[in-house]
């Protein structure tokens, strides 16, 4: 097995890759509630006491049946039912208190999951994000902790309440007349054999229809995303796409069909049963007051208990483990999530880098996405501290994955990345990518402000440093000229602005956050050659006194570069100064002149 992590990530979470099935432990669901302790065992409280409450109409009607009735007392039916309603109002406050605590455990319970699985998830190395569908990830943090709102914020209270409703009322029921305590009981049973195979039944289909479903998310994100829809329509692809997601609705409206389904007949049997019973307690009873063994208040009684304290709560109890064991197959999923390894570890004595200076060194660095092709092949170069270094070659060679081991977006599996002569390994990720500034052909705007994307980089910047940072990036006039100003909303991705625009942007961004070292991925390609020539001036001062790595194929930055490193296969074939590489007339030269002929160049 290799050893670097980027390349065990890439390896690893393939969408072809079948997953290894894990059981959700029922000790690491509960330990979502200990956190919340005491208001547990404040809606405890409250149940228990709502329970007993909910006896005493019981009592009160026997009484008033067999005692007040017959004694012609008008007076005892009233106190009677004066303690009935009083009964209610008890439970009806206590019933208040119960639910606000229950709400306070399940939606901290609920936050306290998405927190953990977003959390965990910006952890992840980028190999996880490339291998994993966009949809996928998004139906698992929403979707996912969603379906399992209902279990967690009510499910284990509905599951003491019922319980202790049960109990309480068998207590009580012994106590008044175990054989028609006894006669109650004959139909428990029948509504709860067959739970055991409904569930099973239940739990596979819902976990298929987790699945059907994170194929209808990444299909959406991918069709109604900017660039999705603009591929959707340059193709005249509408009909194909709306049959698409059809067939995939299809497959999953057949399963949801059949989760509905699965147990049908016995919940209706449950359900059968709650009418059964009490029809075998009258007969039962009923013999026993013939026979004068049991007076007729004590009947209605059982009745009144039967149907909402014993069946009631005993089918609630089912319809529950169904649900629950439905919804296992949901946090399996959440839990597979939060078990997967973060982005690469540091160790237990990793370094804090203080005070950068900016030594790059490559030291024989081999690194592969996945372990059938090497991109990076025993690779050795040094960067001094305020060079600019320029990586140049064929598409494919090698460029930008150097740029990614650098910050640690992905490990080496054999040689060292060395930053001030410390291992990137063995140094805190957070401490390493502080110094280091990044800005790619791709860039990235939040759906917010020119100044909220701005003060990504730096949260406390003021006013004046985000104008100092845009005018650097020549893109303060712009931003100076719109309605809004800075206060602009760029739209989703930044597609309100124009490419050469949101590069400009973020240059601006990475100039705030005044890194020392600066990475440059084709940081000018969606530039015109008038907004190159602004924006190379002002990079030409901010890599000034900075170690930086620049990608790219516009003449002018590599010219200006103290080294350029000519890359093919995963190699450094060349390496030199540009007016060296042009007098040495290998590889350098002839990609000078393929790709610069018409450039006029004063090196």
């Amino acid at each position: 097995m290799m050893s670097g992590h980027g390349l065990m990530w890439s390896s690893m979470y393939r969408p072809d890759k079948p997953q290894v099935r894990k059981r959700v432990e029922w000790r690491r669901i509960g330990g979502l509630f200990a956190p919340y302790g005491r208001q547990q065992a404040l809606v405890l409280a409250c149940i228990v006491i709502a329970a007993l409450l909910g006896l005493i109409p019981g009592i009160m009607t026997a009484r008033i049946i067999d005692v007040a009735i017959p004694h012609h007392s008008f007076h005892e039916i009233l106190v009677d039912v004066a303690v009935i309603l009083g009964t209610a109002v008890l439970s009806m406050a206590f019933g208040v208190v119960q639910g606000y605590l229950n709400s306070v455990v399940g939606e901290g319970i609920m936050r306290d999951i998405r927190t953990s699985l977003v959390g965990h998830l910006h952890r992840m190395p980028l190999s996880f994000f490339t291998g994993t569908k966009t949809g996928e990830i998004m139906n698992r943090v929403s979707n996912d902790v969603d379906n399992i709102d209902g279990v967690v914020t009510g499910t284990l209270t509905t599951i003491v309440t019922n319980i202790v409703m049960i109990v309480t009322t068998l207590i009580a029921m012994f106590v008044w007349n175990w054989r028609l305590a006894l006669i109650s009981l004959v139909v428990v049973p029948f509504m709860v054999l067959p739970l055991g195979p409904v569930g099973r039944r239940m739990y596979d289909i819902r976990k298929r229809t987790r699945e059907q479903r994170d194929t209808i998310e990444s299909i959406t994100q991918e069709t109604l995303s900017i660039s999705g829809i603009t591929l959707i329509k340059s193709f005249a692809r509408e009909a194909f796409e709306r049959t698409r997601f059809y067939d995939v609705g299809t497959k999953l409206m057949g399963l949801e069909i059949r989760l509905a389904m699965v147990g049908r007949w016995f919940l209706a049997s449950v359900g059968a049963m709650v009418i059964v019973g009490p029809a075998i307690v009258w007969l039962g009873g009923g013999w026993l007051a013939v026979r004068g063994m049991l007076d007729v208040g004590v009947i209605v009684a059982f009745i009144g208990y039967i149907q909402g304290r014993l069946y009631g709560p005993a089918a609630a109890l089912v319809g529950i483990q169904v649900q629950i064991v439905s919804a296992l197959a949901v946090f399996e999923r959440i839990f597979e999530y939060l078990d997967m390894a973060t982005e690469q570890y540091e160790p237990p004595n990793a370094i804090v880098l203080n005070e950068l200076r900016g030594d790059v060194r490559f030291d024989r660095v081999t690194f592969g996405y996945s372990e059938e092709r090497t991109v990076l092949a025993d690779l050795s170069f040094h960067i001094e501290p305020g060079q600019i270094a320029a990586f140049v070659g064929a598409s494919g060679a090698g460029k930008s994955t150097v740029t990614q081991l650098v910050p640690r977006f992905y490990d080496a599996s054999a040689g060292a990345v060395l930053i001030d002569g410390h291992d990137v390994r063995t140094v805190t990720l957070e401490s390493l990518r502080r110094d280091i500034g990044i800005v790619t052909q791709e860039t990235y705007l939040f759906h917010d402000t020119i100044a909220a994307n701005l003060r990504y980089a730096k949260p406390d910047a003021s006013d004046s440093e985000l104008v100092a940072a845009a005018t650097a990036a020549n893109i303060h006039a712009f931003i100076a000229s719109l309605p809004d100003g800075y206060e602009t909303i760029v739209g989703e991705r930044g597609h309100k602005l124009s490419g050469g625009e949101r590069q400009r942007l973020a240059i601006a961004r990475v100039l705030l956050k005044n890194p020392r070292i600066l990475i440059l991925d084709e940081a000018t390609s969606a530039l015109d050659s008038h907004n190159e020539a602004a924006i190379q001036e002002a990079l030409d001062r901010v890599m000034r006194g900075r170690t930086s790595l620049v990608i790219a194929h516009r003449l002018s930055t590599v010219v200006n570069a103290d080294v350029i490193f000519v890359m093919e296969h995963g190699r450094i074939v060349e390496r030199g100064t540009h007016a060296e590489l042009i007098e040495r007339n290998g590889a350098y030269a002839a990609l000078y002149r393929s790709q610069f002929r018409d450039r006029t160049v004063t090196a």
